[in-house]
């Protein structure tokens, strides 16, 4: 019986957490196991009423599950920031979540914006450190609101935040079997000093898997062959920073944020699964979202529970819907609403049992 806490958050976020928990419902039923999901109504709305994002008491509680499955933070009507450092940040650095994992994978009907890339081209992984680097928090201002006002933001990296991210992406690398093959992406050429530090500690772990291939390019090349060659890569490995922005380029190229989903990662404690887009709020309660990032979501976190059948499962329902049944991956031309993709993937994780 797995705890799962499900978090809808703002705007389209419901929509699309309704149709992932049925695909997990489905999921469930098809490969024999049980689950209780728990819903809270951390967000804007309630930020809005109350004057809480998320206390103390509440995050303490979140560690007693197995998984959160997050729908989408942002509210029209909060600053921004607000709700994303006080429920999304604040849950990653509280509980640890240390590794932020992005498959990159195109596919079959899912329309590509590279000439001449298909799913044989694109199915790659991106661990992104996700709890140190710029977003630390750390830095300042000096005669704020002066002429001679100074703003510093610091990038924290520690040996053991550094060797523990590069630790899992190897281990990932391992287990994902498929090119063994992992890349480190940094700037070494520019900052010295953090990227000394994860080119040391990457050289010194990869002695220890002599079965993974390693190389290194610099964010800006990554960029470049993202869009050039996305066949290159199997795993690829970066900080905070360099990950947030090279997911978003990754998450296009497999065809957009209707696809996207990622984890928020604590191997040995509570992980948190979303999809990446963001939550539309033009587009609440309208029924047109595509709610496939987040049934991937469940598939992510079905398949870091151990629950390897459900996720397949999850997944083939996904592909099919995608190679059969979408007109477009945009936001109202699917030819679906979100509640139609949904029954479609449940009905299609149905027929896989037995």
């Amino acid at each position: 019986m797995y705890r799962i806490a499900v978090i809808p958050g703002d705007g389209t976020g419901p929509e699309v957490t309704r149709e992932a928990v049925r695909a997990l419902e489905a999921a469930a039923e098809s490969a024999g196991f049980d689950f209780h999901a728990h819903t809270f109504d951390y967000g804007g709305d309630r930020y809005l009423k109350t004057g809480v994002v998320l206390d103390d008491e509440e995050l303490e509680g979140l560690k007693a599950y197995d998984a959160i499955l997050l729908g989408a933070i942002g509210h029209p009507d909060v600053r921004p920031g607000v709700l994303e450092q006080g429920i999304l940040l604040r849950i990653r650095f509280a509980l640890d979540q240390y590794i932020n994992l992005r498959p990159v994978k195109l596919y079959p009907g899912v329309d590509c914006p590279l000439k001449d890339k298909g799913p044989e081209d694109i199915d790659f992984v991106v661990v992104r450190e996700n709890t140190e680097g710029l977003y630390a928090g750390t830095g300042g201002f000096l005669r704020k609101g002066t002429p001679d006002e100074v703003a510093v933001q610091e990038s924290v990296n520690t040996r053991k935040g550094v060797e523990r991210c590069l630790r899992f992406a190897f281990e990932y690398c391992r287990r994902r079997d498929q090119g063994r093959k992992l890349t480190l992406c940094g700037k070494t050429n520019v900052l010295t000093y953090a990227w000394d530090l994860w080119e040391r500690a990457f050289k010194e772990i990869a002695a220890e898997y002599p079965d993974i291939a390693t190389d290194y390019a610099h964010v800006d090349a990554i960029c470049m062959w993202f869009v050039k060659n996305p066949e290159w890569f199997d795993v690829v490995v970066t900080d905070n920073m360099f990950g947030d922005i090279i997911t978003d380029l990754g998450a296009m190229i497999q065809g957009g944020m209707g696809i996207a989903a990622g984890g928020n990662i604590n191997p040995e404690g509570t992980s948190m699964f979303e999809p990446i887009g963001g939550s539309a709020p033009k587009y609440t309660g309208k029924n047109v979202i595509n709610p496939l990032a987040a049934i991937c979501a469940v598939q992510m976190m079905l398949d870091h529970l151990g629950e390897r059948e459900a996720a397949g499962m999850v997944e083939k329902a996904v592909m099919r819907v995608c190679a059969q049944d979408l007109e477009s991956m945009s936001a109202g031309r699917m030819g679906k609403s979100t509640s139609e993709v949904g029954d479609l993937v449940v009905k299609y994780i149905r027929e896989q049992k037995g």
